[in-house]
């Protein structure tokens, strides 16, 4: 069998710098690629990295899902050691709360970035 790797998740957006700069405060990573068309952010000491692609017709999903739009692809689980600092530095980097939920075993809060991709913010009990 072939050694695969995932080396990133890539999302669409109109604004691929925008996009990466939002991401990079609220993960704290480098920004290794930076142009119109793509820019990445990877962790400090390697590993998978997140990426943005221009989509000049990037259409954001719908969340929750309505019959007839646009379905959410992914979503991206972000996990947190304090949920409402975490909460507040996305809100004040461009995000828009969208609901949350909470369990026996975790807290979930769900946003939407910039391009209208939503993430969820969770920490666990």
């Amino acid at each position: 069998m072939p050694s695969v790797t995932l080396t990133a998740t890539v999302l669409g957006t109109p604004d691929p710098r925008g996009l990466a700069r939002f991401y990079q405060r609220l993960l704290g990573w480098p920004l290794r690629d930076d142009t119109d068309e793509w820019a990445t952010l990877r962790p400090a000491g390697g590993g998978t990295g997140l990426s943005f692609q221009r989509e000049a017709d990037h259409v954001p999903p719908v969340w929750p899902p309505e019959p007839g739009t646009q379905q959410m692809q992914l979503h991206l689980d972000l996990l947190v050691d304090d949920l409402p600092a975490a909460c507040a530095l996305a809100e004040e980097a461009g995000a828009q709360p969208l609901g949350g939920h909470e369990d026996d075993d975790e807290v979930v809060r769900v946003y939407r970035d910039p391009a209208g991709h939503p993430f969820c913010l969770f920490v666990r009990r």
